[in-house]
């Protein structure tokens, strides 16, 4: 482990992983005011900042982080317009829960995000990664993002359009700056988001082969969007990736997620792949290249890393699902990393396929 000489708070409990050693100080801003200011005081007293909002999506080194963390905390929703035409026009704050907002959505016939239920984190988040899972993803739906522009010094309003939406990536990820001469950081704060979604009972087309399986329909049908939910929560439980009260003590809840986004290969690369490999239209290259998705959750178990690799710990792979690393109680940041070389490591001996991190890596890398 990396010794630190910061004292103050540590990060560690705003996460769901539950590692990372102290920050230089933690800031909780409750309204958008606050997170403004605690930005720019940070930017005016050159010191690093960290946004935390559900910390679902983060692994923080051991040494843990000399600056500022914000935790975000804004709290909001409202609902601009709602008719036949253009659907639901509903904002929320930064800090709002998702899964509370995606619940709201379904109890009020606002189509468009029921398969993203029981997804960790806050709204906030869901456009800088481009949150997705069983066929949706939050592109689909975002009409406005408003940020703080740290270099500009005021708000800005990209559209939906605008952001360069692509898997598990945004513009709000890619544009960073080296503000104080030191690591490159986010160049945007997000303070809100406006979604526009259809009036509908039912869900949009359910566009996942393992959802649409569970739901007893056929990919593209429409069932009502309560099902898609309740489906949703329950392929999401039995993979332990369901984070509320009633799940602390499972060990396997301890993660950040999937940890190694699937990757996305040219048509030679997947050709190299073993013929019973998964294969899925990826879009195309900056050359016009056809490119081809496909599953780290399978190139990791074919390598040899099947569910509870590393058992009995103190990091291993979930015992539900190998595409998650897991802090099994007493796990630091240093021990996650080395699971997750290993992981990475073997996979490309076998496949000669590199598998990069989801996580946003604070004060590591692998």
């Amino acid at each position: 482990m990396t010794t630190s000489t910061t004292t103050g708070p540590l990060i560690a409990p705003l996460t769901s992983l539950r590692v990372g050693g102290p920050a230089r100080r933690v800031v909780v801003a409750r309204t958008e005011g606050e997170l403004v200011e605690a930005v720019r005081e940070a930017d005016a007293g050159g010191e690093p900042l960290l946004l935390v909002g559900g910390g679902s999506n983060l692994l923080v080194s051991d040494a843990g982080f000399d600056g500022t963390v914000v935790h975000v905390a804004t709290t909001g929703v409202r609902l601009g317009s709602e008719d036949a035409c253009g659907g639901a026009v509903v904002t929320a704050a930064a800090g709002e829960r998702w899964d509370a907002l995606v619940a709201r959505a379904v109890a009020n016939g606002w189509s468009g995000v029921e398969a993203l239920s029981g997804i960790p984190g806050t709204v906030g988040a869901t456009p800088v990664q481009n949150v997705g899972a069983y066929g949706q993803d939050v592109s689909q739906t975002i009409a406005t993002v408003r940020t703080w522009d740290r270099v500009a010094d005021r708000q800005r309003t990209f559209a939906g359009a605008d952001l360069r939406f692509g898997y598990r990536t945004s513009r709000l990820k890619t544009e960073r700056v080296a503000l104080h001469g030191g690591h490159p950081e986010s160049r945007y704060v997000v303070l809100e988001v406006t979604f526009q979604l259809p009036l509908d009972d039912r869900s949009a087309p359910v566009a996942y082969a393992e959802l649409a399986r569970r739901l007893g329909v056929e990919v593209g049908e429409r069932v009502p969007m309560a099902d898609v939910r309740a489906a949703v929560l329950e392929l999401r439980e039995g993979k332990g990736m369901v984070w509320d009260e009633a799940h602390l003590g499972d060990h396997d809840t301890w993660s950040a997620g999937s940890f190694f986004t699937n990757p996305v290969l040219t048509t030679q690369e997947a050709a190299a792949l073993p013929e019973d490999a998964p294969r899925y239209p990826a879009g195309t290259g900056a050359d016009g290249e056809a490119l081809v998705k496909t599953s780290a959750a399978w190139l990791i178990e074919r390598a040899g890393f099947g569910k509870g690799h590393g058992l009995p710990g103190p990091a291993a792979l979930s015992t539900k699902h190998a595409l998650a690393l897991t802090n099994r109680g007493s796990a630091c940041a240093a021990d996650l990393l080395a699971l997750a070389r290993e992981v990475a490591a073997g996979v490309q001996d076998r496949f000669g396929v590199r598998i990069v991190n989801e996580p946003v890596l604070v004060g590591c890398s692998l």
